[in-house]
């Protein structure tokens, strides 16, 4: 079984991912698939600086993420040029991975972990989608307390993402953390159990 787990900047989805780890699920990491597509000799190295200059190469050959993100935070139109390129590479290299694993025989549930699972349109990867989502407040305090970050940033960071509501209308599964670490992972593992021991819904 193949499961898309995505939420929003601070909802738990990443401590969500963690418990599937552990309960036994491969989890792949979207986030790491996407660095690897930056990497100098990868087609959208070459696609990038194309699109952005030789200034978004750092002094050590590989893409300057800071700078990247320097040019494209807060302007639609390099953000879309940006995710345009990347985005097809990091779905391939899912796919890749996805087909190798689930080829392998001994993997029964498969976790891709993807911030931007929905904005991507990555849904049809997945026999699931699961959706953790968080109070606007809890995830405000969570991340100014994890990155330090001024509270009107991190308030502008989350309001600019996709709503809860969105996300609950093309969700299979929500899972709301709204409760703390142990409620959410009762929750998960209850959803682990349901998949594994009983089959997957129809």
């Amino acid at each position: 079984m193949k499961i898309g787990l995505t939420g929003g900047i601070g909802s738990g989805k990443s401590e969500a991912s963690r418990i599937l780890r552990e309960l036994g699920a491969l989890v792949i990491d979207a986030d790491i698939v996407g660095h690897e597509t930056y990497r100098s000799g990868e087609p959208a190295f070459g696609e990038v600086v194309e699109a952005f200059g030789n200034e978004v190469v750092g002094s050590d050959g590989e893409i300057d993420r800071r700078e990247l993100g320097r040019i494209v935070f807060g302007d639609p139109g390099n953000l879309n040029r940006l995710t345009d390129i990347v985005w097809p590479r990091i779905r391939e290299g899912l796919e890749t991975r996805i087909d190798r694993e689930s080829t392998g025989g001994e993997t029964a549930v498969l976790i891709v972990e993807a911030a931007v699972l929905f904005e991507a349109g990555w849904e049809n990867l997945f026999d699931e989608v699961w959706v953790i989502t968080a109070p606007e407040d809890d995830v405000l305090e969570r991340l100014e307390r994890q990155r330090n970050q001024k509270p009107e940033q991190t308030r502008a960071r989350v309001r600019a993402q996709m709503t809860n509501e969105e996300r609950e209308q093309r969700a299979d599964v929500m899972v709301r953390n709204d409760e703390g670490r142990t409620a959410l992972a009762a929750k998960v593992k209850q959803l682990w159990t349901d998949r594994t021991q009983q089959g997957s819904p129809k």
